[in-house]
């Protein structure tokens, strides 16, 4: 079919442009014809125009489509599909917290949003609550907690804030506490107990009750050296009822003659003894530590007392008693040296026995080590009782070293 000119004259500047552009001319001859086509969007219908058959005409389609945040749609205009359009929404996620939702759009999602959420939790105090907030649990919240507790002065209460107990508290106490000396009371606060204000004793000393015998008494200067001797267990474990020494034979040792003549050797008996009263100070030793001492290697306390020395240089025959009491703290030795006869007792059980006619002689006694011997607790009172006999001439030795340092002297 013949074009006129004028269509030719257009036909052929289309082509020229579409060659120019690189684009395929597709030529139609009736103008207003019109055929099927395809593009990405379907099938619509393309006419000829100008000899030339013009662009797929497709009306607009939707389908559905999958994005990050869920189901959407999409468009197709043109014969080009349009990006996936989903509109906002909630998704489902959790965190720290707990579960919650977050809001995706843009094919983006947003941070997972989680209600405030209150959980059971404990800490030192006892058990509270603790709230979850933008992904970070809060510390664990207990009421303030009030318990009991002990401590030096007794049982208190304590009170636990914010995770912490604070000191124990307990109410001053006062409770009665004794020395040597007597009865007093002791206090404690901040559990600290303060000092015993019983009356405590002075300086340690040895009060001691000296009786004078004869020379001629029975068992005063044997003539016989036989007798010069060492005389262990003369005297019982115990002390008699009258806190006296209890003699251990129904007749004579190597050094005394029997029972009715040891009976008067720590009992005033007029015509037989006269006695007196002695002080004998303790001193803190000048060598060792911690240790209280009498050291006479001299020791005549009566010369020219009572009977007198009877035409000796010194008055030698002589008993010596001592009553007194100690605390027990524990750690505490005693030593006596003495000569002649020597006996200790310690809670009234006999711990020393250096009984005869003898030179010097020295024997300790360790607390600790005889302590269920001789039935001792610490911190308890107990007597002690000394008993000793200067019975032949040429010396007097009279020792005691201690550590017991509350020595019952309260006058």
């Amino acid at each position: 079919m013949r074009l006129p000119h004028l269509a030719l004259a257009v036909a052929a500047i289309s082509m020229a442009s579409c060659h120019a552009r690189g684009l395929r001319v597709d030529f139609c001859g009736k103008a207003g014809e019109a055929r099927t086509c395809s593009t990405a969007c379907g099938e619509g219908l393309q006419t000829c125009h100008s000899g030339v058959w013009q662009v797929c005409e497709v009306p607009p389609v939707e389908r559905s489509c999958q994005g990050v945040c869920g189901e959407g749609t999409e468009e197709c205009t043109n014969g080009k599909w349009k990006a996936c359009v989903i509109p906002g929404t909630r998704l489902p996620c959790s965190n720290n917290c707990g579960p919650g939702t977050q809001l995706c759009e843009n094919e983006k999602k947003g941070i997972c949003e989680v209600e405030p959420v209150v959980g059971t939790c404990t800490n030192n105090c006892g058990t509270g609550t603790r709230t979850c907030t933008s992904n970070v649990w809060g510390t664990c919240e207990v009421d303030p907690v009030v318990g009991t507790c002990i401590n030096n002065c007794g049982t208190g209460t304590r009170t636990c804030t914010n995770n912490v107990w604070d000191t124990c508290e307990v109410d001053p106490v006062v409770e009665t506490c004794t020395s040597v000396c007597g009865i007093g009371t002791r206090s404690c606060t901040n559990n600290v107990w303060g000092a015993c204000n019983a009356p405590l004793p002075k300086q340690p000393k040895l009060v001691a009750t000296v009786r004078d015998f004869h020379t001629s008494f029975v068992d005063m200067e044997p003539t016989d050296p036989a007798k010069w001797v060492d005389d262990p267990g003369i005297v019982a474990a115990e002390l008699g009822p009258d806190d006296k020494p209890v003699y251990a034979h129904a007749g004579a040792t190597l050094t005394v003659s029997g029972p009715a003549s040891f009976y008067q050797w720590y009992r005033d008996v007029p015509g037989v003894n006269l006695s007196t009263t002695v002080t004998l100070p303790l001193s803190p030793s000048a060598t060792k530590t911690g240790v209280y001492a009498y050291e006479n290697t001299s020791f005549f306390p009566i010369d020219d007392q009572l009977f007198g020395n009877e035409g000796d240089s010194h008055n030698y025959h002589f008993t010596l008693e001592v009553a007194t009491s100690f605390r027990y703290q524990g750690g505490e030795i005693f030593t006596f040296s003495g000569d002649d006869d020597v006996w200790v007792f310690i809670n009234r059980k006999l711990a020393i026995d250096l009984g005869g006619i003898h030179s010097a002689e020295s024997q300790t006694v360790d607390l600790d080590a005889q302590s269920t011997r001789f039935g001792l607790a610490k911190g308890e009172i107990y007597p002690m009782h000394i008993f000793f006999a200067e019975r032949h001439v040429i010396a007097s030795d009279f020792v005691v070293e201690t550590t017991l340092s509350q020595i019952g002297v309260c006058d």
